[in-house]
């Protein structure tokens, strides 16, 4: 069974008298002993050599190699931010003519690029029920080039059926990529078909909301063809990663594990209590969500269903007051983002979810009632219960 934990910690290099972290390479730029030796790098990528950090930093590197070992990947490819990692992606892959077969259940800032951004290079983008495979057979044309889905979708905590989706992807040979950002550790992707795997590192990897960042995980040829210095779209539009961040992520990559049990743990009491006091609460550990038995099947073993909780208490007025009261008792902190130590909650009809029109929002069955919950690393989540227990009833919803 593979256990990503281990393959992180599998990264380790050791040396006499070395640091336990690898050091921050504070520079921007890579000297070379000879003009012959620099030409030989711009036209081969040389394992070990560096010449510039728009294409690589020896601290990224690092943490690269330790994401393609959570992932399980050939390589991988660090980024500004979890957007640039979508959007380099997509740019690498797709050309003006080209399509891509998206989820319609997605995090709005990727819906905004693919809707209203990625049309400005000749790029068609069509949402549809990614969880039916004959909608995804059907809508296939000779310009598809990729299919494209959250593992868990945000914020609805839809589960995509990967292996059937790469399959599919497959046998049309286009690309299956996949928005992890929700399930690190939980789904392995490429393990289940996926080709490309895409993270915002901002969230659980980093874990601690201090700084925002992106990861790319795939084949080594996909990760080469996107530094290639004369056509690679993470060196040509230049989506960097600071030095410094990427050596502060990598450190708390390796508390990864110990997180999302945690996170996980705290989201399954909160989701089966609450749906026990009578709410509409979205969640994959729940023996009523319709894909439970499918997120059974593939996730790993240990890492339980996830920290990301979705609860409709019926209209936006009451979903305010409730967020309102729960800031007031302590639950947590009303903010968007997620993956952090605290519990953070948000509308996000109103937040993360506005750029998908209202129309389109009603298809998909996300209410103006809906609060995303992502809960913490409460060490005492019976508390955390009982303080969310004193807001419903300071709200008259219990």
């Amino acid at each position: 069974m593979f256990d990503p934990s281990k393959a992180i910690q599998d990264m380790q290099e050791f040396g006499e008298f070395g640091g336990v972290n690898p050091s921050i390479t504070d520079s921007s730029t890579y000297t070379f002993m000879t003009p012959e030796r620099m030409k030989e790098l711009f036209d081969h990528e040389i394992e070990g050599c560096f010449l510039y950090s728009r294409h690589w930093n020896p601290i990224n590197k690092n943490l690269a190699q330790a994401l393609a070992g959570l992932e399980d990947s050939e390589a991988a490819q660090v980024t500004a931010s979890g957007m640039a990692a979508i959007s380099c992606t997509i740019l690498q892959l797709c050309g003006s003519g080209d399509e891509v077969l998206c989820s319609r259940t997605i995090y709005g800032g990727t819906y905004a690029l693919f809707k209203n951004f990625l049309s400005r290079m000749g790029i068609t983008v069509r949402f549809i029920n990614v969880y039916d495979p004959e909608v995804v057979k059907q809508s296939i044309t000779e310009r598809t080039k990729v299919i494209y889905s959250e593992s868990i979708s945000n914020p609805l905590l839809e589960v995509a059926d990967i292996p059937t989706l790469a399959e599919i992807a497959n046998q049309h040979e286009i690309k299956l990529v996949i928005d992890n950002t929700f399930s690190p550790m939980i789904i392995s992707p490429l393990r289940l078909g996926a080709h490309i795997v895409v993270h915002s590192m901002t969230k659980f990897i980093n874990g601690t909301s201090d700084c925002v960042a992106g990861s790319i995980c795939s084949s080594a040829e996909f990760i080469q063809q996107l530094t290639d210095v004369n056509s690679g779209a993470t060196m040509l539009l230049g989506p960097v990663l600071d030095s410094a961040r990427a050596a502060s992520i990598l450190k708390n990559l390796h508390s990864l594990h110990i997180r999302m049990k945690q996170h996980s743990h705290n989201g399954m009491y909160l989701a089966k209590n609450l749906e026990d006091l009578g709410f509409k609460i979205f969640y994959p550990g729940l023996s009523s969500h319709p894909q439970h038995e499918l997120m059974a099947q593939l996730m790993n073993e240990d890492f339980g269903f996830g920290g990301i909780l979705a609860w409709d208490v019926g209209d936006e007025a009451k979903a305010n007051e409730l967020m309102t009261a729960m800031q007031q008792e302590n639950v947590g902190y009303l903010a968007v983002s997620l993956g952090y130590f605290k519990t953070l909650f948000s509308s996000p009809g109103n937040s993360t979810s506005s750029e998908i029109p209202v129309e389109e929002r009603a298809q998909m069955g996300l209410s103006n009632g809906l609060i995303r919950l992502s809960v913490g690393l409460d060490n005492d989540i019976q508390a955390t219960l009982e303080r969310i227990k004193t807001s419903l009833n300071k709200v008259a919803l219990l």
